[in-house]
């Protein structure tokens, strides 16, 4: 599930970009296509590979069937890519971070 999470964040930022931009969001969970429709200049600074590993999770780990779960480093490793896609967006989008309430 830690995976699949990573996934739909990292596809929400992307289309909140695009939104952004006024660029239809296509019905896709692919993230290698959502960051293609970004210019080239409001992209998340992000290698491709690092989003193309996070595409399966979309459907295949929210479904699970018998075979070889995701491992821990995978999981791991699918946060990390999520937490920079949300810091990049963010930082693109303008939004300042929160302070916490004293």
């Amino acid at each position: 599930m830690i995976c699949f999470h990573a996934q739909q964040c990292v596809e929400k930022y992307l289309k909140a970009l695009l939104a952004s931009r006024d660029i239809k969001n296509p019905r896709s969970h692919d993230l290698t296509e959502l960051v293609g429709l970004l210019p080239a200049s409001f992209r998340p600074r992000i290698s491709m590979n690092r989003l193309a590993r996070l595409n399966p999770y979309a459907v295949e780990s929210r479904y699970p069937s018998p075979g070889k779960p995701e491992t821990r480093q995978e999981a791991l490793q699918a946060l990390k890519t999520a937490s920079k896609v949300r810091q990049e967006a963010l930082r693109m989008l303008g939004v300042r971070k929160r302070q916490d309430p004293e």
